[in-house]
């Protein structure tokens, strides 16, 4: 086996982090896992970078007992190595590699100073989780700490440098970091500039910034590009035992985004793709830029440059997840252990008998803040009037319709407003599990086409290893003098064989969505009222 070409690749995902080994032929051979949640200390949202290793270990850890299980001897090296990760956030380090501050991750809305003065800065929408916004805000602040930067990356740039000593960023990850000049595939020369003069102009004492941006960001690669090679140390952080070689080539590390949009095929114009998981965001590759900025979008890239709009929303599944908890405990009173899974499909799929109203029940899903309704921080939320039909139908169908209700408000800008032809969206992440239900609702609430696919069910631990193998093809194409994008690439080898389920929107589903969300939206003064009230 060592001598077939195989491709590990790695996510650590908002819930777990997972590892995917992969052949030639672009199937799983082992994978291993590892749950893990953020935390809420000091009122930030965090993971703690101790658990990235323990988690990072312990997933690669099965991965290799699975792989030395089927094909009868120890895991020791791989074709290439590629890692992924959750998206922005914030953490800076010394030039001594000492953290300087707490991991702040995507899931804090704690900018809108920073990320509202940025916007108007440079005429380019600044999200609140984004890395730059999070650092001028620190410097907004005072934070002492700032002055100390010497290194700012993402949680996937912070695994790759410490298995590589290289501090570089996939394109994709690069562009939720700062804006990205998608004609020069790097960062934007005049927002960089500009953000030279104001740091000079805010800048305290106290978080005095003498450098320019350039000198701490990871820099910009771009897919197919080679990113390092696995040191010792690197070895030894995933793979304690000493099986595993040094040597081995990774390739840009990326954002979920990105390796979204490789393991749906969502790469080329007109296409998409949504995932929906602890957060949901839609992203759809742009046949030409928009008319103007929208605070409620972000632009960022896919893993080769193209330029992609992105609705993000902080809220998607969790509330579900509390809520089947809520029933699994239930049933534990009555001495009945379901699955999981069999839990999840049966509440899903009751949700189809639900009333087309869904019985006049209305449901809130922010665990956090959510900027798209212009909300700093969540409450949980469960509403309904004296005459609401209270059944478990419609309590889920509540409960799913509420999931994407934020997204499709996001979506509504560039379907309604810039008049964005969608070809096809294609689906990821644990809303999607249960068969068809997820699909054909999420295909009602964005009224477009929605395929699923087996690949995608590997989610971005898989797409990062594709893009681990179009490297290694990449190194093969420059021997050759040949070239293929990225999206020939996945279209020629990778999905060629692929056969995806394909919903479309129900008229009927259309319109019982609209009408809920005209409802959901009605119904927002009540959750910033629980905001205000639930301290």
């Amino acid at each position: 086996m060592q001598n077939n070409k195989t491709f590990l690749g790695i996510e650590l995902g908002s819930t777990r982090i997972k590892s995917v080994l992969i052949d030639e032929n672009f199937q799983t051979m082992a994978s291993g896992g590892f749950e893990w949640e953020n935390r809420l200390e000091n009122g930030i949202w965090t993971y703690h970078l101790d658990d990235v290793w323990t988690g990072l270990q312990t997933s690669f850890r099965q991965l290799a007992a699975e792989f030395e299980a089927t094909c009868g001897e120890p895991l020791t090296t791989v074709s290439g190595i590629g890692i992924s990760a959750m998206m922005h956030g914030y953490l800076p380090f010394d030039k001594e590699g000492k953290q300087l501050a707490e991991f702040r991750t995507w899931r804090n809305t704690t900018t809108e100073q920073a990320a509202t003065i940025l916007t108007e800065k440079f005429g380019f929408n600044i999200p609140l989780r984004w890395s730059i916004a999070h650092l001028y805000q620190a410097m907004l602040n005072g934070e002492d700490h700032v002055r100390n930067i010497a290194f700012l990356t993402t949680l996937a740039g912070y695994v790759h440098y410490e298995l590589t000593g290289e501090k570089v960023l996939g394109i994709g990850d690069a562009s939720g970091m700062f804006p990205i000049d998608s004609t020069i595939n790097d960062y934007h020369p005049r927002m960089l500039a500009e953000f030279g003069q104001i740091a000079a102009g805010s800048a305290t004492a106290e978080s005095a910034f003498d450098q320019k941006l350039t000198g701490i960001l990871p820099k910009v690669l771009m897919a197919g590009e080679n990113a390092g090679l696995l040191t010792e140390k690197g070895a030894r952080l995933l793979d304690p035992t000493g099986k595993l070689k040094a040597g081995i080539p990774l390739c840009p590390p990326e954002g979920d985004a990105g390796t979204g949009m490789v393991a749906t095929n969502s790469v080329s114009e007109r296409t998409g793709n949504i995932s929906a998981g602890t957060s949901v965001f839609a992203m759809i590759v742009l046949e030409k830029e928009l008319s103007r900025v929208y605070p409620k979008i972000d632009m960022v890239t896919t893993p080769d440059g193209k330029p992609v709009a992105m609705a993000h929303c902080n809220n998607c599944s969790s509330d579900i997840d509390a809520w089947v908890r809520l029933c699994d405990e239930l049933l534990k009173g009555f001495g009945v252990n379901a699955e999981k899974t069999a839990l999840y499909n049966f509440l899903y799929n009751i949700s189809q008998n639900a009333d087309p109203d869904c019985g006049g029940l209305l449901s809130y899903n922010y665990y956090s803040g959510e900027p798209v309704t212009g909300l700093e921080q969540g409450r949980p939320l469960f509403v309904r009037t004296p005459d609401s039909k209270l059944t478990l139908a419609n309590f889920f169908r509540n409960l799913l319709f509420s999931a994407v209700a934020s997204l499709k408000i996001g979506m509504n800008i560039l379907t309604e407003r810039e008049n964005v032809v969608i070809d096809r969206l294609s689906g990821h992440g644990g809303l999607f599990k249960t068969k068809d239900v997820g699909q054909k609702l999420v295909a009602a609430a964005l009224n477009a086409p929605v395929i699923v696919s087996d690949s995608a069910g590997e989610g971005g631990a898989w797409g990062i290893a594709i893009l681990a193998a179009y490297m290694e093809q990449t190194a093969s194409m420059e021997q050759r003098n040949t070239n293929e994008s990225l999206g020939e690439y996945l279209a020629h080898a990778v999905f060629k064989d692929n056969v995806d389920v394909c919903a479309l929107p129900d008229r009927s589903d259309v319109e019982q969505f609209n009408t809920y969300l005209e409802r959901y939206k009605a119904g927002l003064a009540i959750e910033k009222a629980a905001v205000e009230s639930l301290k």
